[in-house]
This record gives C-alpha cells, structure tokens and sequence, in this order.
C-alpha cells in the first residue's frame, strides 16, 4: 500500500474543548489540589461506574492498587492470587504493599483468570484474589466470588481497562471488596492521570482516604503512616468531562469490535462470554500458532507495509520478568504471550480507517498463511 497513507495509531486520548475549558475553570480558581472538584468526580464516578459505592480518587491507578492492598490489611508474606497474563502493575501492588503475588493462568478465550487454577493455587497463606477485566472482558465473577466466599478471602477487581463493563448485567467493580480504574490517557476515559478505587464497606474507603493523605482527613491529624497519593482538581475537571463521554465513546468500542468481528479473516478474533458486556479497552486478536518472531513480524508487517498500528499486550508473562523470575508451568499464559495482537479500536477511527485496518490484517494474514 502507499506510503502516504495517514498512519492509523494504536491508541488515541480524546482531549476536546470542554476538558480545556474545566482546566481554565479550575486555574481560575485557584483551587489547584484536591479540593470541590475531585469531590464531585468521586460521587459521579459512584454513581455512574461503582453502584454508589464509596469512591476515592488517587493519583494513579497503581496508587489505587497499592492502598487498596494496605486498605484490605495485606501483611508481609500473605499471598494473592493474581494472573500472569496482565501488565506488571497487577503483581506489582502486592509485592510494594509486602506481600506475595501467586501467578496462575488464564482462559485462552477471554484471556481472564482461570476460576480452577485459582482454586489450585489456594493455600493456608492465601488472603485475596486480584481478577483482571483484561482488555474490558469480564472476569468471570461468579465463580470467583464464590471461592472467595468459600475460602474466606477478599476479593480485590483489576478493572483498570474495563470502564462500564458487566458480567451478568452487574458492573465490574459491584462484585469484589474493592476495584481499581485507570484513568491513564491511553484508557477508555482518562483524567490526564490518576485512578479510581471503589469499596464495598465505609471502612475501606476510609482507610484509603488515610493512606492517599499522609494518614490524616484532617489536617495534621495523622491517624496511620501514610502517602501523597492525592488526585489534583486539575485532573479531577478532566475526568468529569471525560466520564460524560464515556457511554457513546464505549458504544463507538463496540461498534468497530463488531464489524471487526464480521470482517476479519485468518485471526482469532475476541470471544465474549454471554454473560458479558465487553468494553474493548483492546481489540485484541490471537495469530494462531505463531511464534513470537512470527506474530512480532505480522505487527510489522502491519505498521510499515499499512500504517495500521498495533500493541502486543503482553510479550513477557509477568512471572518471567526480572523483578519475579518464578519458574512456574503456566502454558495458556505462554502461549497467549506469543499470539497476541490488539488492533486500533478507539473512537478516533473513522469508517475508512476500520476498512483500512481489516484490509491490512486480512492481506498479512494470507501473505503468512
């Protein structure tokens, strides 16, 4: 194809007039810290996204994992129960909160945790299960919330790509202890950056509260041993503005995922359980029986031969990253790690670009074949 043709990225962060305008808003304020407007995003995240439950804003979605770890009482050496198959920051917040990640693999449908090695992971040091909405699929919530139950553990949604998504007509974040959003601009919706962390109980939410504040709600009142992982008014009147938008920008998701669906040939294209209302942070394809070199090359291919864009979420399970190196037998993972592909889904693509990107893969597709 010609080298002329715009290149079509990955990923695209909508930032309009009415964000810029929220931003002016709060400058002229001068009320720049967490303050009215990060108030306000809290209870319309809560009531929008959580079912009413308690909402507290940080400055990451990371942030949010971590306090939300130290909320639910993680101790050094209790075990959590996490996938390989999601990006480091999920195992991450366990080891930086003291305790111990345990990697088990995940469905090669829906790419989420798998309920039975869950339960084959469970042992008398296991506290909490941390399922991943990965790519904005739901993690199959009934059957976990139901080992949680039975095992006496906390359940702790990874729902930092999966804004609005369901399972079984229920939000995400409704079913566990407590959920962490995302609002990195690359996500669904973004605040510039920052993170959301819903709780099921008043307490949760307050311990959070604490831990963002350097351990106090009032000032110099310091409770516990706590951080600066406050959310700013700035990036609060983002978000505002952002979640307003979020319905028909995952409506637009939606769309291009299913005429994708209805056009793609010699991939995988995704699965979406019935039970499910996937929200398409990815649009994330499988190269079936590739290799690494050989789904790496197909990505390529798409990019200079194409301008079409694409990620590879993730090529490295996250047990075999340095910073965890554990020699685990988990084959799905292994596998998923080398067949991925996401393609351009966000609502930024036009009609053109969806036939461009469908052209594009479809010819790789038969090139390799």
């Amino acid at each position: 194809m010609s080298t002329e043709l715009d290149f079509i990225p990955p990923a695209k962060p909508i930032i309009g007039t009415e964000e810029r305008e929220a931003v002016d808003r709060v400058l002229a304020s001068g009320m720049v810290a967490q303050g009215p407007e990060v108030a306000a995003f809290e209870q319309e995240f809560s009531t929008a996204l959580v079912g009413g439950r308690e909402v507290v804003a940080v400055n990451s979605g990371t942030s949010g994992q971590h306090l939300g770890m130290l909320a639910l009482g993680l101790k050094p050496g209790d075990e959590v129960i996490v996938p390989s198959f999601t990006f480091a920051a999920t195992a991450n917040s366990v080891a930086v909160s003291g305790g111990v990640p345990v990697f088990v693999d995940v469905d090669p449908e829906t790419f989420a945790v798998d309920p039975a090695a869950v339960e084959a992971a469970i042992t008398e040091r296991t506290v909490g299960i941390q399922p991943v909405h990965l790519y904005g699929h739901p993690a199959p919530m009934d059957a976990l919330v139901e080992i949680a139950q039975r095992h006496g553990l906390w359940l702790f949604e990874d729902a930092a790509q999966a804004h609005g998504a369901t399972w079984n007509g229920a939000q995400v974040g409704t079913f566990g202890d407590a959920v962490m959003y995302s609002l990195y601009p690359t996500k669904n919706m973004t605040s510039g950056e920052g993170g959301m962390v819903g709780c099921a109980t008043s307490e949760t939410a307050r311990q959070v509260r604490l831990l963002r504040n350097q351990g106090m709600e009032k000032q110099y009142a310091n409770e516990v041993a706590g951080y600066n992982n406050r959310m700013t008014d700035i990036h609060a009147a983002i978000g505002r503005v952002q979640l307003g938008k979020l319905a028909g920008w995952t409506a637009t998701r939606q769309q291009n995922a299913a005429f994708f669906d209805a056009h793609l040939e010699g991939v995988l294209t995704p699965v979406v359980r019935a039970a499910a209302s996937h929200v398409y942070h990815q649009y994330t394809v499988r190269i079936e029986g590739a290799t690494a070199t050989e789904r790496d090359a197909f990505a390529t291919a798409l990019r200079e031969e194409h301008k079409v864009g694409c990620g590879v979420y993730y090529p490295t399970p996250v047990h075999r990253l340095e910073t965890f190196e554990v020699d685990l037998d988990l084959p799905v993972t292994e596998m998923l790690a080398r067949e991925v592909l996401s393609l351009p889904v966000h609502p930024s693509i036009t009609d053109q670009d969806r036939e461009r990107i469908v052209a594009a893969v479809n010819a790789v597709a038969k090139a390799g074949a």
